[in-house]
């Protein structure tokens, strides 16, 4: 009767709804049965023992760059291997749908640290598709590991519509045919089954190459008028729009959230980066939840994406993206495949001066704290300076100034000083108001991006410990099948994808897991080579005990650490079209 039965397990369904003890029944990747009474083995092709384990459906993240590694490893096994069996792809206004590589590249390789030269590859050589609809059938030819769900993105159709020098310029405005080009474009990935699209306002996500390096993103420069034409379409087909706004202009922000609002027009899903425990700025987080609030009593359908662990980061140098949002920093990273102008630069004393200044200013709209007293070294040639901060190596070098202390050995070492900080989430307190507000969706994991640098692809998994371990402290912020439900069907439901469920007659995602093992080895970092970017050593998470099995669409893809041997010869995943369900 069943393919696969999983037996005496918590089950959770990703409705929030109260756990149990259940035997699942899975037949045709779906499931067949939740029962409270043992169901019938015979000829079963794979019984999976649970007791004492957490059965819950498949993790959604809504927030990933995995538009390139799912050309060359469609598997996306560092996303399985941590219990997400749906990821959504083109966030930050980026995707591939209609771009050439070298403007792929260009957009991607900056923002997103994803090598530039792999980004021109993987699309030029890869490329089948010159539609929304030819992308979708391209992806699912490819063997898949888990599901797929789309934005597209408005840098994307804008830079192929004007061309990305013409759609970096602020004198230029797109025309009346280009404006409708670009609204045929957004029209026709909805129609794929795009759950929306994601727009930029951002102004330190900066582009790559030569031709237009150090611009910002394509939808960065989009007027009102153009934003309002591409908002429509999504309000009358009740899509998402993914939002970034300018962090240094209050008004970008209240602009975009407010177009949520549905006063004489259809209301707006809107979901915006991001909510967060800024420590440059530790007062802005009570802004986040009250604007939300508001928004949504007076009618609109809004959402801040939020990472629910600390934001902790890591930088070769100063390759980090925070250095883009001030001017010394930007002029550094303009540099990026000019080692020697760029040492130049970084000794000269002129420039020093002006970092100097960009340092120690600490009020205004910012992201990073600016404190290398808050910055450890962990790599170095110099051993002795390891285990410090840049702070406290200025301190001991006889008071040299912290950015002299930085800039000393970054013209030295170069990207061989290895460093990291906390940016934000470092209040556990905080941390719990914002993963329980019903204003927050818990996601933005970058995953795919910033290789090394640190995304969070185990942000689920560190969720559940959070909430486990208060719980059994006696202190709890929310119950685990709260949890369960917002990595789930909370998300699953906002984007109207068919995933994110347990229950009869739903998709078969399934993440079994320890608790036992929900632990401190969530927070330990690894280095991960990745094959098809030359063997470059991502930044990752291991816990291998914590996840005992992983399903997609019934089939089984990752357990403990270990991939099927299946995964990546036979296709599991699919590209779930959103508004179609069941």
């Amino acid at each position: 009767m069943y393919d696969t039965i999983i037996k005496d397990g918590r089950w959770f369904d990703g409705t929030g709804a109260p756990s149990a003890i259940r035997n699942i029944g899975i037949t045709d990747g779906r499931v067949a049965a939740v029962s409270a009474e043992p169901l019938d083995e015979t000829d079963c092709g794979r019984v999976i023992d649970a007791a004492g384990r957490w059965v819950m459906p498949g993790m959604v993240d809504i927030h990933t760059h995995y538009d390139v590694e799912v050309l060359l490893d469609p598997t996306l096994s560092e996303s399985l291997r941590h219990g997400v069996t749906t990821i959504v792809l083109g966030s930050c206004s980026l995707s591939t749908i209609h771009v050439n590589g070298s403007d792929a590249g260009d957009l991607f390789g900056r923002v997103e640290a994803i090598p530039h030269k792999f980004v021109v590859s993987a699309v030029d050589d890869l490329k089948t598709w010159n539609s929304a609809h030819s992308y979708v059938a391209a992806l699912e030819s490819l063997p898949l590991g888990a599901n797929l769900a789309a934005f597209i993105g408005h840098s994307d159709i804008r830079a192929a519509q004007m061309g990305l020098d013409r759609s970096t310029r602020p004198d230029v405005k797109p025309t009346e045919a280009e404006l409708q080009a670009m609204e045929l474009k957004l029209t026709e990935a909805l129609d794929a089954g795009f759950v929306g699209m994601s727009s930029q306002q951002l102004l330190f996500d900066k582009l790559d190459g030569e031709v237009c390096r150090s611009r910002t993103l394509p939808s960065t420069y989009a007027k009102p008028k153009e934003r309002r034409r591409l908002n429509r379409i999504l309000r009358d087909r009740k899509r998402a729009l993914q939002g970034g706004p300018d962090v240094a202009r209050p008004q970008s922000l209240i602009a975009m959230a407010a177009s949520s609002l549905g006063i004489f027009r259809p209301n707006l899903k809107v979901s915006l980066l991001s909510a967060a425990d800024i420590k440059a700025i530790p007062g802005v987080v009570q802004i986040f939840p009250l604007i939300g609030k508001i928004l949504n009593r007076l009618g609109g359908d809004f959402r801040w994406q939020h990472l629910p662990v600390p934001f902790e980061v890591y930088s070769d140098g100063i390759d980090l993206p925070v250095f883009e949002e001030f001017g010394s920093g930007a002029a550094a990273l303009h540099l990026t495949n000019q080692i020697e102008d760029r040492r130049a630069l970084l000794a000269d004393e002129e420039y020093r001066r002006w970092f100097r200044k960009d340092y120690d200013k600490k009020w205004g709209p910012r992201v990073w704290h600016r404190d290398f007293f808050d910055a450890e070294i962990t790599e170095c040639p110099d051993e002795t300076v390891i285990g410090k901060t840049f702070g406290q190596v200025g301190v001991d070098r006889g008071g040299v100034h912290p950015v002299d202390a930085f800039l000393d050995l970054v013209v030295e070492y170069g990207p061989k000083v290895r460093w990291r900080t906390t940016i934000s989430n470092h209040r556990p307190e905080v941390l719990d108001k914002l993963a329980a507000d019903p204003t927050v969706q818990l996601g933005f994991s970058d995953a795919g991006a910033h290789l090394r640098n640190m995304a969070f692809y185990n942000f689920g998994l560190r969720l559940l410990k959070r909430v486990h371990k208060a719980q059994q402290a006696g202190k709890p912020f929310m119950t685990v099948e709260h949890a369960v439900h917002r990595v789930t069907g909370e998300l699953a439901d906002w984007y109207d994808l068919d995933a994110g469920h347990l229950r009869v007659g739903d998709r078969a995602d399934v993440l079994i897991i320890d608790p036992v093992y929900l632990d401190e080895s969530l927070d330990a970092y690894a280095e991960n080579p990745v094959p098809e970017y030359d063997n470059l050593s991502r930044m990752v998470n291991r816990n291998d005990n914590t996840v005992t099995a992983v399903l997609v669409n019934g089939e089984y893809v990752f357990g403990l650490g270990e991939k099927s041997p299946q995964l990546g010869k036979e296709r599991t995943g699919e590209f779930l079209r959103a508004g179609r369900r069941g």
